[in-house]
């Protein structure tokens, strides 16, 4: 008996420590604690309104491609992105939107011409990515403020802020390496970026979830403001709330996606698989995945009734195009448009990042109602696309 009692014991041991090492070798300890033990208040009343924004850290000359290879699979979005949308519409019949984070080191007029006549065929609209590496604040303005002059005048993109008549964008880290997160310090360099993408117009981050990198912060699932400490890097791994009434508090408003365990697509019928939001190949958005989001219910506090999802991708490998423009794609819309689209249980909104963005804004001043009315509530459209 108390051999066998030994035997249990060190089959117990030996569980807890390959757990450990799982957690350990996917920095799932960051974040773990915090979504296992997240309270998620439930919508009383009416029904539940789904902002669903796709974003895409889109990089044509990916893998240092030539340019027909860039050339193809620009074209192949423009083309197949035009047919996957015209199928689906929102409440508002509005169709599936795309927001494409465009990296400015790969900035070619081309690219961005046909982007920009996407978008303003009513298919999305185009922010800024940036991928870089030992940098500095000085460096970091001029190419940001040279990129965002560039994509306004002579493309269309990014909104003037009424009030102040300063551009504003939406911002995707390359790397995921936000406020200089990674732990070895490589692709960034910045303590202060937080605060330099305030002042240069940045209206929200929308990097996260970067897990299973080790950038990922210990706040999941959550809208909150951050406050940059330009002595230390990742100052975005807390914040504050956004919740309905408040102000707007800290540099930088951080949209994250859904994070979290999918149980009901395990590998090999055991592991649970990390949800992190990514839609790819290896990753398909299937309905299982549509449903964890929704019930994820990332929201403004005091308005759990609106749920924001926030899902990404990188659109321009080759090996996911036929998942993100083919039957895996109308799939997910599908199941969007069906479940979450009743009028009475649920009502769907496709939302590019700035209208994510101004839904926001228009919940924590407290407005309520069809949140299709918000889509521009602070910031305008770009010039290159109506209201």
């Amino acid at each position: 008996m108390a051999i066998l009692a030994l035997i249990v014991l060190v089959l117990v041991l030996t569980g807890i420590a390959a757990v450990a090492y799982a957690i350990r070798a996917r920095n799932m300890q960051t974040w773990l604690w915090g979504y296992l033990t997240r309270r998620r208040p439930r919508a009383a009343g009416g029904p539940i309104h789904v902002m669903f924004c796709f974003v895409d850290h889109f990089e044509p000359a990916w893998g240092k491609v030539d340019l027909s290879t860039q050339r193809a699979r620009v074209d192949r979005w423009c083309a197949d992105y035009r047919r996957l949308a015209d199928r689906h519409r929102d409440a508002d019949g509005r169709p599936p939107q795309h927001t494409f984070f465009y990296p400015e080191e790969e900035y070619l007029d081309e690219h961005l011409t046909k982007l920009a006549a996407l978008c303003a065929e009513g298919y999305g609209e185009i922010e800024i990515h940036l991928h870089h590496d030992n940098d500095t604040p000085d460096n970091f303005r001029t190419t940001i403020d040279r990129f965002n002059r560039l994509l306004h005048e002579r493309h269309g993109a990014l909104p003037v802020d009424p009030e102040t008549g300063q551009l504003r964008f939406g911002f995707i880290h390359g790397n995921w390496s936000l406020d200089n997160s990674r732990a070895d310090g490589r692709w960034c360099g910045i303590n202060n970026e937080l605060i330099l993408l305030r002042e240069l117009g940045c209206y929200a981050d929308f990097t996260l979830p970067s897990a299973p990198s080790d950038t990922q912060t210990s706040t999941s699932n959550a809208i909150y403001y951050a406050t940059d400490d330009p002595h230390r890097c990742k100052s975005h791994d807390k914040g504050v709330p956004v919740r309905v009434g408040g102000n707007a508090s800290g540099d930088l408003m951080i949209v994250q996606g859904p994070l979290g365990l999918n149980w009901r697509e395990r590998r090999m019928g055991i592991v649970p698989r990390i949800e992190n939001s990514d839609v790819r190949k290896a990753c398909p958005p299937t309905p299982v995945r549509v449903d964890a989001w929704v019930d994820t219910g990332i929201h403004v506090e005091g308005r759990p009734e609106w749920v924001f999802i926030k899902v990404h991708t990188h659109g321009t490998q080759e090996r996911d195009m036929d998942t993100l423009l083919g039957d895996a794609a109308h799939v997910m819309h599908d199941h969007l448009e069906q479940a979450y689209n009743d009028g009475d249980r649920y009502v769907l909104h496709y939302v590019t990042s700035r209208e994510m963005y101004n839904i926001i804004k228009a919940a924590e001043a407290g407005e309520t109602g069809n949140p299709d009315a918000w889509r521009d509530y602070s910031l305008p459209p770009p010039p290159n696309r109506s209201s």
